[in-house]
């Protein structure tokens, strides 16, 4: 007896969406493995040219971009700043 294989369609988000405005049941999509992600803040930040140039330097050395050089130090110096705080 041959197998056959079940194709599963994938089904975007957006329709995803539009089967829960008609009120149907879309809780097979979502396992609850994923966590939920705050929605991201835009922000204007002015830094001297000097400063910059670092930051620069230190993108192209880690082959990042700048703003991915920004966030890793700022959440770096976030983390050591509550740890210190909890050791108080």
């Amino acid at each position: 007896m041959p197998t056959t294989v079940k194709v599963r369609k994938t089904i975007s988000a957006d329709e995803i969406a539009t089967m829960a405005e008609r009120g149907q049941n879309v809780s097979r999509f979502f396992t609850n493995n994923g966590k939920m992600m705050q929605p991201i803040q835009r922000v204007n930040v002015d830094f001297a040219v000097p400063m910059l140039r670092e930051l620069d330097e230190a993108a192209r050395a880690l082959n990042i971009s700048r703003q991915a050089v920004i966030k890793s130090l700022l959440r770096q110096a976030l983390d050591q700043q509550r740890l210190a705080r909890r050791t108080r």
